[in-house]
């Protein structure tokens, strides 16, 4: 993403996250990483390549944080979880067990077998191999953590999912994710002029394999309220970091 691995005191690896694997079809590449770290604790590097600057190298390890290393804005997400909870995009189920820990009945999904599989065996009781577009259940949380809105891909797929997401929450339950405005990689040059700002795309490189190129989007919050809005949310900004991160909850209309 930049030449240093922080951006105005924002992480690399807050902004692209291991909820990527809940939006990727070619999970080999990174699920083969995060098997190889988990299985033998070392590994090549992961690269992360981007639409707008310099490949990113991803340390594996920041994927299998306890509680002690995740930020405030991450840990006041997992205190606001009710009743029963849908992780989307859980990767290797650090939210998932921290959850767990505190006896909140939680379902993590990822669409990587090979994330799912360490969940399974790091203890996460509920551990699907399953894609939230075609999921059905109704759970009174839903949480997309370390910016896993940004499976959405585009502004268009935030609205439509804001609409589809409605299917999976009971009465009265709410969604829980965050985001970030990256305004500030246009400092020094013009925003994009055919396409929201906040919509890139990324690729993996794992041992010289290259996954498929695929969108991910990173909204601002004016624009996030608009869209809640139109689509029939209340929106409220929980948490700002200071650093353009900030928890958002949606709760129906």
């Amino acid at each position: 993403m930049f030449d240093l691995k922080y951006h105005k005191g924002i992480s690399i690896y807050n902004l692209i996250s291991s909820r990527l694997s809940s939006y990727l079809c070619i999970m080999d590449v990174f699920g083969q990483a995060l098997t190889d770290i988990y299985k033998t604790g070392e590994a090549d590097t992961l690269w992360l390549h981007n639409s707008y600057g310099e490949p990113e190298d991803m340390p594996l390890e920041f994927f299998f944080r306890d509680d002690e290393e995740m930020p405030v804005l991450e840990l006041q997400a997992l205190h606001m979880c009710t009743g029963k909870v849908l992780d989307i995009g859980a990767g290797v189920g650090s939210h998932a067990l921290l959850l767990q820990a505190f006896n909140i009945d939680v379902t993590a999904i990822d669409i990587s077998a090979a994330a799912v599989d360490i969940m399974k065996d790091r203890g996460v009781k509920k551990a699907l191999l399953q894609d939230v577009f075609t999921y059905e259940k109704k759970f009174d949380t839903i949480l997309m953590l370390m910016n896993g809105i940004g499976l959405t891909g585009t502004l268009s797929g935030f609205k439509d999912f804001l609409i589809k997401i409605k299917d999976l929450l009971n009465p009265g339950g709410q969604v829980i994710f965050d985001s970030s405005d990256i305004s500030y990689l246009y400092e020094d040059m013009p925003k994009p002029e055919n396409h929201y700002f906040g919509e890139v795309s990324y690729q993996y490189e794992y041992k010289g394999e290259k996954g498929n190129w695929f969108n991910w989007i990173y909204i601002d919050e004016e624009t996030i309220k608009a869209i809640a809005e139109e689509t029939g949310w209340n929106c409220e900004m929980i948490f700002d970091d200071g650093e353009d991160q900030y928890l958002v909850k949606l709760t129906l209309a």
